[in-house]
């Protein structure tokens, strides 16, 4: 199986200066659980935005892609490459370019939606509209507002 995850404002925000623009530990916790065993794929950006400590992400196989060997950590040149290296499942983390890249080849595709906007400079990929079922927005310990949607291969375009 080969997914993909990620956290977006109600205004399509992912990122911004290179980090999260909101702290949301219930959707760390849910990412945690999700990809617990599996590889993740990220690109080198990424990678390099983990804390220190958490390099590599622990209790899974940590791929990064870039054109330059990253040190701790195996890496491939491209999208392709790094899925023929993997067997089982694996998720796909970020950014956007490797998501976008990343959407013809998944099975899955889970977001957390955030309510609330936030000012950012990377967006999440168009990925349509919800699955038919929609979980209930859930208030975070830090007050904001989420849900988790998961789209299947055959439930969205493409």
């Amino acid at each position: 199986m080969i997914g993909v995850e990620w956290a977006q404002s109600a205004n399509g925000v992912i990122g911004r200066d290179g980090a999260l623009p909101w702290h949301l530990p219930e959707d760390l916790k849910h990412f945690r659980e999700l990809t617990s065993g599996a590889t993740v794929i990220m690109g080198r950006r990424t990678w390099e935005s983990l804390p220190p400590r958490f390099r590599p992400l622990p209790g899974r196989r940590n791929l990064v892609l870039s054109r330059t060997p990253q040190e701790g950590v195996e890496t491939f040149p491209d999208l392709p490459q790094a899925l023929a290296a993997v067997s089982g499942d694996v998720w796909v983390m970020g950014g956007a370019a490797v998501y976008r890249a990343a959407l013809p080849f998944a099975d899955r595709i889970v977001v957390t939606e955030i309510r609330e906007l936030f000012d950012g400079d990377t967006y999440a990929p168009d990925v349509g509209r919800p699955p038919d079922s929609v979980g209930d927005w859930q208030e975070s310990s830090t007050g904001l507002h989420y849900r988790f949607l998961t789209w299947d291969r055959g439930q969205r375009p493409g």
